[in-house]
Parts: structure tokens; sequence; C-alpha cells
């Protein structure tokens, strides 16, 4: 099968971790498995140096913006043959109306993560870059009904620069790291996912799997794995997603196209270069 990754980040300008996570997903699907990654648009989250998906996801119309960005994806994906897509970032903007216009699986970073979690726990705890996303994590964990199995969302202590231009997990991160997921777990947390894809890989580079008796969810695996399950539900059994009622009908391509032009995102319509 062949699936489109979808990253948050401009990875063209990060290209040591644009290469580890490759490595890593490589290593995390199944052989027969073809994973193409693809970054977010150059001048996504601006143009200055250090500039990055923090600059904009502490604002909500700013997530509504970029929310295009991924459903065009998702649907060039379709046009270009790909039998699943992987939405790789937890704020998952606007992943229920991308969802409406494929056919093909749509799975999201948050929720295959926070799915995975209720098998193995009865609450998770999500760490996060960035404490202004917050809010949006609630929103999308009251969403999916999993207010009562989420015991906390909490600052995991370093911004994602500490994280992306290292080879190796500085020490003093991951002290940081297990001080607040051991805030997590004292408030009732017995799952533990790492906010995003940087640190889920940081984490799984640094050998940690659990802190004390917790798991810690490595959400690049997940949201990958969950993609494989349903391309093989709907090729090997005929099961695929409701397209009944309003969040499910499939709007026609066309009048899509034709409204992207009208609002200038046809650009969009192309792969990040």
């Amino acid at each position: 099968m062949k699936i489109w990754h979808q990253s948050f980040t401009t990875l063209a300008r990060v290209p040591e971790y644009n290469k580890k996570l490759r490595a890593h997903i490589r290593k995390v699907v199944r052989p027969d498995t073809e994973v193409v990654v693809h970054g977010t648009h150059a001048g996504t989250h601006g143009h200055k140096p250090g500039d990055g998906p923090s600059t904009d996801v502490g604002y909500a119309y700013f997530q509504a913006l970029h929310s295009h960005q991924f459903a065009y994806a998702a649907m060039l994906a379709e046009e270009q043959g790909f039998d699943g897509f992987a939405m790789a970032t937890l704020p998952e903007p606007g992943i229920r109306e991308m969802r409406s216009l494929v056919n093909i699986p749509v799975v999201g970073y948050g929720e295959a993560s926070m799915s995975l979690a209720t098998h193995l726990g009865q609450k998770f705890g999500v760490l996060l870059f960035i404490k202004e996303m917050i809010p949006a994590i609630e929103a999308n964990i009251a969403r999916m009904g999993l207010t009562s199995r989420c015991a906390g969302i909490r600052y995991v202590g370093f911004p994602s620069s500490a994280v992306i231009p290292t080879k190796q997990a500085p020490a003093e991160v991951i002290d940081i790291f297990h001080q607040n997921a051991r805030q997590l777990i004292a408030d009732g947390a017995d799952v533990i996912i790492p906010g995003e894809a940087p640190l889920s890989l940081l984490l799984h580079g640094a050998d940690i799997q659990r802190v004390d008796n917790v798991p810690v969810i490595e959400s690049v695996a997940a949201v990958l794995k969950t993609v494989e399950m349903l391309v093989d539900m709907k090729q090997q059994l005929g099961v695929s997603r409701s397209t009944q009622g309003y969040w499910q009908a499939i709007p026609p391509r066309e009048r899509v196209k034709e409204l992207a032009q009208m609002y200038g995102l046809s650009k969009l319509f192309s792969e990040e270069k």
C-alpha cells in the first residue's frame, strides 16, 4: 500500500529532523508499505529564522486557514493513487471536514494516539510543546467523546527547538520530560501521549517506552499503523468510512476546486516545494 504522510512542519527547513523522521517511518511500517513524507508549503509558518508551527497554532483563525492545506493534500493524495492519508500533527485542524472530501482513509495523529491509549490504560495524559494549543486539544478530545478518559494536558517544559536540531536527546531535556510526565501520572494518567512527532521521535531514540509503570505512546507509529489497518479493512473486507449525513457527505470535487479558485487557494493543489 501507499500512504501520504503529511507533517505540519516545513521539512525542507529542518533537514536533520526530516532524515530522522523518514528513517524511523521505514522501521515501523510493513515492508510492503510505501510512505511518502510531505511537509507544509514554504512560508506556511513565516519566513524569518526560527519561525515554525508555534508561530500560528495559538490562534484559532490561523488553524482554520492551515486546515485548507491539509484538506487539499488529502485530495491530491487520492488523485495520485495513494491508499491512505496520515495527518501527522496533533491539533489536526479541520480533520472532520477533510475526511469528508475523500474516499481513502484519513487518520489523525491525535485521534490515533488517543484511541490507542484507551486500549493500554484508563486515562491518558498529553504533553505539548505549545501551551497555547491546550484549548484546541481539549476541544478535539471532547469531539472524540474522550473527555472522561483524559487525565490532563500539560506543557512538556521545553519548546520544539530544544529537540529538532539535536542528534541525541540532551540529558536535561529528558529530565524535564520525566518531571512533567510524572506530574501527569500524579494527576491520574496511566498512559502518556507525547504531543508532536519531534517529541515522540526524541523519546523513541532515547529508548523511553515507559515512565515508571506507565506506557509512552510512540505516536508516529500509532498513526501509520492505524492507516495500514484501515486500508487493509477497505481492501480485504470492503469496510470503509460512512458517507451518511452532514459530516460524512462527499461534495462534488469540481465544486471544491471552483471555490478554491474563488478564495485564491487553488495553488494548494500542488505538492510542497
